[in-house]
């Protein structure tokens, strides 16, 4: 199975190298799960694979302590996170997973850039069944590491696949199976370098690069937005 990213590499690496964009959005992320769980990473999970995501995009150490420390501020907004699903041109679907302190203000903003660019919002839910939830992890293939045994020891955690690229083992399992993947993975003294719950599409479409073209520029304007984190299209 090809890695179903919410879009291609190349791509991502090129939209998301702005640093100063891309450190805000992941500190959002920290500081809710800081919220939700409390500040200690030890003892909240959800933290610890936030706080893990960041250091693999390279996110500051004091950059991380300052989105942890925000969690418990007076100041700190209530943020929630949402999701809005649309269409734009050349048959191409996106969900669009935002965090934001103002679901208003989010709303007008991704429905303004869908309608410029030629799409339309579609209904919650609309595209449920184009797309699985996958829980995805990754981790360096160290020297003896065997990948037939690992796959027989996460079996019983929910695994589904697992593979090997460029030195990079890739584990998949539902998204369901996410805290067992990743606790066993932990408990084997695994070091996981990414942890990301990913919407695959089951039937991804390949586009000209035209078309693929025409597509970055609504990813681009959708990625500028602060509310933005994730945009996940059937593109192959």
């Amino acid at each position: 199975m090809g890695r179903a990213f919410e879009y291609r590499k190349a791509s991502k690496l090129k939209r998301w190298g702005a640093m100063s964009k891309l450190f805000p959005k992941l500190g959002k992320i920290i500081t809710m799960a800081a919220k939700e769980g409390g500040p200690d990473p030890d003892m909240n999970a959800k933290l610890r694979t936030a706080i893990l995501n960041a250091k693999a995009e390279n996110m500051p150490k004091d950059n991380i302590e300052a989105a942890i420390k925000r969690a418990t501020s007076k100041d700190s907004a209530n943020m929630v996170e949402v999701s809005f699903e649309g269409k734009v041109p050349h048959g191409v679907q996106m969900f669009i997973e935002c965090m934001t302190d103002n679901n208003t203000r989010t709303v007008a903003n991704v429905k303004n850039i869908l309608t410029k660019h030629g799409g339309e919002m579609l209904t919650k839910g609309s595209l449920e069944f184009m797309f699985d939830r996958k829980a995805l992890f990754e981790f360096p293939l160290k020297d003896g590491m065997d990948l037939e045994e690992l796959e027989l020891e996460l079996i019983d955690a929910g695994l589904e696949e697992i593979e090997e690229e460029d030195g990079v083992v890739i584990v998949t399992g539902d998204y369901t199976s996410f805290g067992a993947l990743n606790g066993a993975l932990e408990d084997m003294g695994i070091e996981i370098t990414k942890a990301n719950l990913e919407r695959m599409p089951n039937s991804p479409i390949t586009l000209s690069d035209e078309q693929q073209a025409d597509i970055d520029k609504i990813l681009d304007k959708l990625e500028d937005d602060e509310d933005v984190q994730k945009v996940f299209t059937n593109i192959a």
